[in-house]
């Protein structure tokens, strides 16, 4: 059983044919996690997760929505826009029992506003991470957190609490001193397509640290994802990444940890419905636990 713990196929890069992708899902045995980012995609990622037995949802408001800013990527190009964190309206969809975690949230430095200075824009993502953080703790559920150049910044503020903090690093590509900091603190890591990408000629070292980090790190701390759209595995890269490619970010794992993919499978299976616990699993899957 493999579960993709942070996907968005409620965008509408599946608007055409998100129907098909989620047979893939239901014939490959895929559970995901569909995260939202601000209002109106959380929301889509609760009706979606109550529609399928397999899906469940996040809640929460990106970074980047907290002031309009230009994002442009390789699979995608947009305008955020500019969005708080509404508590009144997420304890509305906080109610369904699909629900199991809080985010995408975080701290991100990378898409600025070219317009407002970098010290204004940290300390309205701080606020609201942390409203973020004190919603998870009131309803009891772990944290979706996203974090894009800010790993020192992310960390104070965690380190600041004084307490352990449940949920997981989403998209983890920092390097071994950070990952020890983060998992010091209980949280886990979650794993992409980037784990199969070869390191680019130009900085190789970022890649060879990440996988430093897969290849040390405690395999009850780590988690799956695909990220989709964003971040298809080195075979079907720069096309649209699906929930089923989390095969690919198993298999690579594996191979690095020298372990058959279904060890690896099993282990993140575990650590996945003891971190997102209210998780339900329909019935077709316990027999693989």
């Amino acid at each position: 059983m493999l579960i993709d713990t942070h996907a968005h196929i409620q965008f509408d890069a599946y608007r055409d044919d998100r129907d098909e992708v989620i047979e893939r899902m239901r014939e490959r045995g895929i559970i995901a996690n569909v995260v939202g980012t601000q209002q109106t995609t959380s929301r889509r990622a609760v009706l979606l997760a109550e529609q399928h037995e397999f899906l469940y949802a996040s809640i929460g408001t990106h970074p980047i929505h907290l002031h309009s800013t230009h994002v442009d990527e390789e699979e995608t190009s947009f305008r955020s826009r500019e969005e708080g964190f509404d508590e009144v309206y997420y304890e509305k969809l906080v109610q369904s029992p699909k629900v199991i975690g809080i985010g995408e949230c975080g701290i991100d430095l990378y898409h600025l506003p070219h317009d407002i200075p970098k010290e204004t824009v940290l300390a309205k993502q701080t606020e609201v991470f942390l409203d973020h953080l004190r919603f998870a703790e009131k309803y009891g559920l772990p944290m979706v957190i996203h974090c894009r150049e800010a790993h020192d910044e992310l960390l104070d503020i965690l380190e600041g609490e004084g307490r352990p903090v449940r949920g997981t690093i989403h998209c983890y590509t920092g390097d071994w001193s950070h990952a020890k900091r983060y998992l010091a603190l209980g949280l886990h890591l979650g794993f992409t397509g980037v784990v199969t990408f070869p390191p680019r000629k130009t900085d190789p070292q970022t890649q060879l640290d990440l996988l430093d980090v897969v290849r040390r790190m405690p395999l009850d701390r780590m988690l799956v994802e695909t990220d989709s759209p964003y971040l298809a595995p080195q075979a079907y890269r720069g096309g649209r990444a699906e929930p089923w490619m989390v095969e690919e970010v198993v298999a690579k794992i594996a191979e690095i940890r020298s372990v058959t993919p279904e060890e690896i499978e099993q282990v993140i299976a575990e650590n996945t419905l003891g971190l997102f616990d209210r998780i339900r699993l329909p019935e077709r899957f316990t027999a693989s636990l």
